[in-house]
C-alpha cells in the first residue's frame, strides 16, 4: 500500500475517534471512509489493535515533530523553550491522544495499547514501528529533553557540559506537562515557563541570560 493511502487510513481512524469511542469504531467503516476494502485495511495493519498502535504512533511523531519547529522558531534561546512548552499545552488541548501519551491517562473513549512492543509479523515497515515500543510520559520528558539540549548546545558539546543545560530543558517539558494536567489561567505557561528559566543556563553559547 501507498503511504498515502495508509495516512488516509489513519485519518479516517482518527476522524471515528472523535465522534465515537474506540470500541464502537468498526474497522469496516474507518475503510469506507477512507476508500478502500476492509481487507486491505487487515493487509496494512493486522488487527484493529495494530490500527491503535499505528495511530498512536503517529500521533506521538506529530508532537515531536511540533517540538523541532518550536525549537527553531525562535533565535533567542529561552523563547525556543517558551514555544516549545506552548506547543506542548496545544497539542494536548487539541488532541487526546497527546494529551493521554503525555499524562498517562487513558480515558476509556481511547484506544489504549500496550506501551510494550508486540510481536510483529507485518510485511509492513511502518507497521513493524508501530509494533514496537510506544513512549511513556517518561519517555516524552526525556526525548524532548534531548532534542532541546542538541539544538540549544550545538554539535560538538561533550554530556557534561550540557548537564545544566539539560536541566533547565527538562524542568520547561515537565513544567509544561504539570500544565496539561492543571492549566494555569489563560493559558499562562509562558509567564511560567520565563519565570522558571530566570538566571538558568539556556545556551552554552551564550551561557546565563
Amino acid at each position: 500500500m501507498m503511504p498515502a493511502a495508509r495516512e488516509s487510513l489513519l485519518d479516517a481512524a482518527y476522524t471515528a475517534l472523535a465522534r465515537r469511542p474506540w470500541s464502537a469504531v468498526r474497522m469496516v467503516d474507518v475503510a469506507a471512509a477512507a476508500g478502500v476494502s476492509r481487507q486491505t485495511l487487515y493487509n496494512e495493519f493486522g488487527s484493529k489493535d495494530g490500527l491503535a498502535r499505528a495511530l498512536v504512533r503517529r500521533e506521538a511523531d506529530g508532537y515531536l515533530a511540533g517540538v523541532d519547529r518550536a525549537l527553531t522558531a525562535h533565535a533567542d534561546p529561552r523563547e525556543r523553550l517558551t514555544a516549545t512548552a506552548e506547543w506542548t499545552m496545544l497539542s494536548a488541548r487539541e488532541n487526546a491522544l497527546v494529551r493521554a501519551m503525555l499524562t498517562g491517562c487513558w480515558t476509556e473513549r481511547l484506544p489504549a495499547p500496550g506501551l510494550a512492543a508486540v510481536t510483529s509479523g507485518s510485511p509492513v515497515p511502518a507497521q513493524r514501528r508501530a509494533d514496537g515500543p510506544l513512549p511513556s510520559p517518561s519517555d516524552f520528558v526525556h526525548l524532548v529533553r534531548d532534542r532541546a539540549v542538541a539544538v540549544l548546545a550545538g554539535p560538538g558539546h561533550a554530556r557534561d557540559d550540557t548537564a545544566d543545560l539539560a536541566r533547565s530543558c527538562e524542568t520547561v517539558i515537565r513544567l509544561a506537562v504539570s500544565c496539561v494536567v492543571a492549566p494555569p489561567p489563560d493559558d499562562g505557561v509562558a509567564e511560567l515557563v520565563r519565570g522558571a528559566l530566570h538566571r538558568q543556563p539556556v545556551s552554552q553559547e551564550r551561557g546565563p541570560l
